[in-house]
Formats: structure tokens, sequence, C-alpha cells
């Protein structure tokens, strides 16, 4: 570790070595000789003067990268492309002349971003859907257990801890959607010259529309791609940035909402994220045991939900065919917003699958509410016995009050069913009221929901997906 300049957290700290790679120079620049490698075949196929010979030399050097001689010519020429062109040319000395042909410097650029956002893109669905299935788990062992659910953060009707799971799941499922589908319609940038004309290739294979009209499917199905975009500037448009990061800024915000809860729940001593042995959640109170990977996941979350504003900016103050002033951006804004939502869903699998709930506390908070929410099934049992439901109504508001006030002036407990009781006008005994106050009977359908949810939703995609699942998560600090 570099200690006397700046490193990214994101890489010390927080993304796997995984994403890293992917975002890596080793990946960039071998991904470039690739397509050098796909465009000399392309153009030897299509009838160019290449000779498979030359064509296995750059095959030969396709990995090992001679950086020295790159970085040392860069400083020369400033150009990071031709600088890299000269360098391979210098491991390849009979293909030398045909490396690069008739291409610009975004064939080996953008259509290297599309790839690795491709790739990128993939990582984090397979995190996702392991997210997925760790809150599926949740959400089955604890469908059952009732919980005082909140509106506005305030006492609601009950609920169950399962049921409140699925709300999470829900919302990841929507993002799988969002992310299936960017995916799904990656295209690579093909070759088309520098301002999209493919004017370059019309001089190189003599005005033969035929064949130019082959070279960009050909390349993307060298490179796995199904095929390019059809038009373009110089570049692959940037709004496909603004597409991608958008997907990742909607998992960014699911992932903040689930551990905002957790850390409620923390505070409520209701539910608990993983808590190490030798862990210390404060230097100053010894007996804090702080939320704090439910809090690093909020932190990160709110950096790639701002991240997302920087394509869709960039996007929309791109000049004509092309300008310059993405560049830096896209170096910065794109793997960044890959890097952070990786250690996200690492933090999220780590989160969910240590997920500590403890039952008593919930019940006790659900019981000190219980009767409030009580009070209608009470009522119709009183009408039941032949009372009037209008009278009751105004008695049952006036005593709820009246318990308000003890528990919340006097400290006191929820005595309201001890004031039912002692009202002659409901006519039941205390003990009939307490047979009232078992929390199943007013949890409504949520275990029923949670069923459904996870069989006709998320059990499908976790069987599409099975390939994938096993992931664990490392978490660095």
């Amino acid at each position: 570790m570099s200690t006397d300049r700046y490193v990214s957290p994101l890489s010390e700290r927080y993304a796997s070595r995984e994403m890293q790679y992917i975002f890596s120079p080793d990946k960039k620049f071998r991904t470039w000789r690739k397509l050098w490698i796909a465009l000399a075949e392309t153009e030897k196929e299509l009838g160019l003067p290449i000779t498979q010979e030359q064509i296995d030399e750059l095959k030969s050097h396709q990995d090992d990268i001679n950086y020295d001689v790159a970085k040392a010519r860069e400083k020369e020429v400033r150009h990071d492309v031709m600088s890299h062109v000269y360098a391979y040319g210098c491991q390849c000395p009979k293909a030398k002349g045909i490396i690069h042909l008739g291409a610009t410097s975004c064939y080996v650029g953008d259509n290297t971003d599309i790839i690795i956002m491709t790739e990128a893109l993939k990582l984090v669905r397979r995190k996702l859907v392991n997210v997925l299935n760790e809150l599926a788990s949740f959400a089955d062992k604890y469908k059952n257990q009732p919980t005082l659910a909140f509106t506005h953060f305030q006492p609601a009707q009950p609920t169950t801890v399962g049921k409140r799971a699925t709300l999470w799941m829900q919302e990841f499922c929507l993002d799988l959607e969002d992310l299936n589908h960017v995916i799904s319609s990656m295209k690579l940038l093909g070759s088309k010259g520098t301002t999209g004309t493919q004017a370059s290739f019309l001089e190189l294979f003599d005005g033969d529309q035929e064949k130019i009209d082959r070279i960009d499917p050909m390349i993307a199905e060298k490179m796995g791609f199904s095929e390019c975009y059809p038009v373009s500037g110089q570049t692959y448009s940037r709004k496909v940035d603004t597409r991608v990061l958008n997907v990742l800024a909607g998992i960014a915000a699911s992932a903040h909402k689930m551990s905002n809860d957790i850390r409620l729940l923390q505070h409520l001593k209701e539910v608990e994220e993983p808590f190490e042995k030798s862990q210390i959640g404060s230097s100053a109170m010894a007996y804090k045991r702080n939320p704090m990977r439910s809090e690093r996941i909020a932190s990160l979350s709110r950096y790639v939900i701002v991240d997302a504003l920087n394509p869709a900016i960039t996007s929309a103050t791109q000049w004509f065919e092309r300008t310059l002033d993405d560049s830096a951006n896209k170096r910065l804004s794109i793997p960044e917003g890959f890097l952070a939502i990786d250690g996200i869903l690492d933090l999220c699998l780590n989160v969910v699958d240590g997920l500590v709930v403890y039952p008593k506390v919930i019940e006790k908070h659900l019981m000190a509410e219980l009767p409030f929410m009580a009070t209608e099934n009470i009522m119709m049992d009183a009408v039941k016995a032949g009372g009037d439901r209008q009278e009751l109504h105004e008695r049952i508001r006036e005593l709820s009050m009246e318990a308000g006030r003890n528990v919340k002036v006097n400290g006191g407990e929820n005595n309201l069913l001890e004031l039912i009781a002692a009202d002659p006008a409901f006519g039941l005994s205390l003990e009939d009221l307490k047979k009232t106050m078992e929390p199943s009977r007013y949890v409504g359908r949520a275990p029923e929901q949670v069923d459904a949810f996870l069989s006709q939703v998320v059990n499908p995609i976790l069987e599409e997906y099975r390939e994938l699942l096993g992931e664990k998560a490392e978490i660095n600090v």
C-alpha cells in the first residue's frame, strides 16, 4: 500500500478484486489487443493483403504487454492509443504495418469500454441474485414472526418480519429487470472511423459497399456481441453510459432503503446486523453495537446515486460527432460507480447472511401497542354481546387517549385493556380481552403473501440463475 499519495478507498477498502480487475490496465490493454486482432482477421477475411503469419504474431503477444515501451512512447507523442500501437508493433515487427488499419482511437477505446461495462454488469447481476437468494431464505424463515409495522415511523397494523423483507426484495427484483434489459441491449461501436462514416474503409476496400457492411457484424461476433450500434459519430452515444449508471443508481437506492430499515431496527434492538466477537462499536462507548455495515451501504449508495449525474451531463454536452470533454469524466465516473456498487452488494450479502432477529424484543414492542390495534375486534365482540357500536366507539376513543397519556405522560404501561375491562359498557372481563391479544390474528395475509411472492416471483429468478448462486462476501474492514 502506498502511504505517500492518495489511493482510492474504493480499491483499498470496498470493491472486490474481481471487479477491480475488470477495470484494471491489464484488462483494458489486453482487450485493445484482442480488438486489433479481430480487426486484422476481419480485414484478412474480406480480402485485404494480411497474412495468417501476421495474425499469429499478434496473437502470440496478445497478453504480454510491454508497458515500459508504451509509457516511454506516450511521453513523446502524448497519445495513449498510438503509444500502444507502437509498443505492440515493437513486439510484432511482421504485423507492425497492419495494426489498427483503417481504425480510429475510439475503435479500441469505446469498444473496450462497452466490453468492460458489459462484463461488470454481469458481475453485478451475479451479486444481486445472491443478495436475493439470502433475502429469500430470511423471508421464508421469518414469514410467521409477527412484528410491529410502521407508517411515518409510527406504530401501525402489524406485519411479519418476513413480509418486511419481501419489500426489500421486490425493489431488488425491479433492479434486476432493469439490469437484464441494459445487458441485453449492449452493443459494440464497431469500426466506423473518425466521424462514423467509415470513409477510411471505403478507401481500403475500393468502395466495395458489401464488404464494408460486413465489417461491424464480423467484429461483433469475434468479440462475443450480437451486433454494433447502427450509427455513431466517432464514439458510441454517451447515452449508453447514462443507462448503465442509472441501473447502478437504482440498485444503490434499493440497498440504501434496506440499510436504513436495518439501522432503525437495530436502534429498536429487534434486528441486528452481524457483529464480530472482537469488533469495536465506539472508541469512547465500549458497550455500543453500531450498525456500521448498514451505514456503509447507505454512504456508498449516496455516492453512486450522485455519480449517475456524471454520464447524463456528459451525454447532454457532447458536440456534434465528438468532443473530448467526456474522457476524463468517464475515466472516473464509470469505474468508480461500478467499484462502489460492487462494495455495496458485498455488504448487502454479508449483512443479510448474518442478520440476527430478537423475537422477544419484537414481541415486547408489539404487545405494548397491540391493545390499540385490537380495539376494533374488541368493539365487535362487545356489539355481539348487545352493546351499541357508536357509544362503544366513543368510549374506546376516550379510553385510548387515557391509556396513551398513561404511557407518554406518566411513563407507565399501556393499560387500555384494564380500562376497558373496568367499563361496564363493554361487558368484557380482562381475561376475555387478553384472549384477543394473539399477535398472529393481526398480521393479515402477510405469511401467505411471503409464500406467494417467493414461489411466483423470486424462486423462478433463483432457478434461472442457479449457476450463479453460492457467492460469499468478504468485507475488508
